[in-house]
């Protein structure tokens, strides 16, 4: 492909030049590539353009003069990144019907439902997010919540090539801030709440939200959570169509009635648009009535009937590593969980405190390389609903492990007889299990659907169902 057909808006002396392939990633460069320099967190591109043309890069498209030939000077890279991966796939995001969905808990889950709504309306469904990427039932490893924009515009022309009707996906505000999905059209766009979380890279909350804000300037229709403070905020705000969902007020779009609560499932009346539906599904947990009213309004939105709709939620299987029961055979529970944030440990916590006969014991730990002022709040969390609590490590990344425990248990506030630190998140893991009490709810927060361990000398294989599986063996 030329480059006057990556950059048709660019003019250059040198646009006949036929490129081979486009990377942002040095180590990637081969004979005939566009390298683009990217300014990224810690790195910055520009650095490594000379060494990019010493391995045969035929462009150098930068965002200031660094008196190299055939380079290529921009205002934004990161937009162009996003222009010339999409041309280069030949925009294959315009020929699926794009839902995004963004906040900080509920993406994976409402993701997956729409994808089951949608695949019982007969659709094919391509999905983009934390656990993984699909085209229709094919599996793609996902590393990036968001990917990048080549990966991105990669994973959409498989879904066009494969018959997929829609590409719905969780769009983190990292990828929003980094313009990943820069010139993307969605049909619905959707915000599930905004919570502390990634103060590490956004520093403060206000920067946090206006990330999450770009998406809702990309969508056709906005479905928004108007019992978060925030998701209001958006709301009022927001000059296009407004869906909006509440459990608490009923100056929502739709509302939620008659919710019964139960550790495997929830029920509810999901009253709007002059209708009132009966909800079912196999999840349990108030946030499951957030995420389900979600889905369903996107669903709606997207012109999927009521019943296809709620026959889907009520036939579908939870989602791996959110509220997950482990399989036990035994006269105790064991959930895992992806709470990684101060909401979503209270949420999960919350849920199982309600139900338990026994202890409610809780194995968490927090990121290291990561927002260190989350740590004592989710210790006094942790505290305040768990009777007995295990800190452990959680990607402690470059930090040392006790010193990310020494900051948690600094806000817990609570006598030594109620928690025990295991640094070891395998041992931690197990201790919990070979302890346990009769009707005793053992909830594994932190890890979800991640089978491994980052610490400071790289990643390890840790997938905690195993660990389960081998103790009760």
């Amino acid at each position: 492909m030329k480059l006057k057909d990556l950059l048709p808006n660019t003019q250059c002396d040198f646009s006949d030049t036929e490129i081979t392939g486009l990377t942002c990633n040095s180590s990637q460069v081969k004979e005939g590539f566009a390298f683009i320099c990217i300014n990224g967190t810690n790195v910055d591109g520009h650095q490594f353009a000379k060494s990019a043309l010493e391995m045969g890069a035929s462009v150098i498209i930068c965002e200031r003069d660094l008196g190299l030939s055939k380079q290529v000077v921009v205002d934004d890279t990161h937009a162009v990144y996003a222009e010339m991966s999409a041309n280069w796939f030949h925009n294959p995001a315009d020929k699926l019907k794009l839902v995004g969905v963004t906040g900080t808990n509920g993406k994976t889950s409402v993701v997956y439902m729409l994808k089951s709504i949608l695949e019982a309306n007969g659709d094919k469904v391509g999905v983009i997010g934390t656990i993984q990427n699909m085209v229709g039932d094919r599996v793609v490893s996902a590393n990036n919540t968001t990917p990048g924009a080549y990966e991105l515009n990669s994973l959409f022309a498989q879904m066009v090539d494969e018959g997929c009707k829609y590409a719905v996906m969780e769009v983190s505000s990292h990828a929003l801030d980094q313009k990943r999905v820069h010139n993307l059209n969605f049909e619905v766009a959707a915000f599930t709440n905004l919570t502390q979380d990634h103060l590490d890279y956004h520093i403060t909350m206000d920067n946090y939200f206006d990330a999450k804000c770009k998406l809702f300037g990309m969508c056709k229709t906005a479905v928004v959570n108007i019992d978060d403070a925030y998701g209001k905020l958006l709301a009022d705000k927001l000059d296009k169509k407004v869906v909006s969902y509440a459990v608490k007020q009923d100056s929502s779009t739709f509302t939620a009635k008659d919710v019964t609560y139960r550790p495997d499932s929830v029920k509810y009346q999901m009253v709007g648009y002059n209708f009132i539906n009966k909800i079912t599904v196999g999840t349990g947990g108030k946030f499951t009535v957030y995420n389900s009213m979600c889905a369903v309004a996107c669903a709606l939105e997207l012109g999927i009937s009521m019943s296809v709709i709620t026959n889907a939620l009520s036939e579908m299987h939870g989602v791996k590593g959110r509220a997950e029961v482990v399989p036990t055979n035994k006269d105790f529970t064991v959930i895992i969980d992806y709470a990684h944030t101060p909401d979503g440990l209270e949420n999960i916590l919350s849920t199982f405190k309600e139900f338990r006969e026994s202890r409610l014991v809780v194995v968490f730990g927090c990121g290291g390389d990561r927002d260190k002022t989350k740590r004592p709040i989710m210790g006094e969390i942790a505290a305040r609903l768990a009777d007995f609590i295990i800190v452990t490590s959680d990607n402690p990344r470059s930090e040392e492990p006790l010193s990310i425990i020494d900051d948690i248990v600094a806000g817990m506030n609570c006598s030594k007889k109620k928690y025990k630190i295991i640094e070891n998140r395998a041992e931690a893991v197990k201790f919990a299990i070979e302890t346990a009490e009769k009707n005793d709810i053992i909830v594994l927060a932190g890890k979800g659907h991640e089978t491994y361990q980052i610490l400071s000398t790289g990643k390890i294989h840790l997938d905690e169902r195993e660990i389960v599986n081998a103790c009760l063996s």
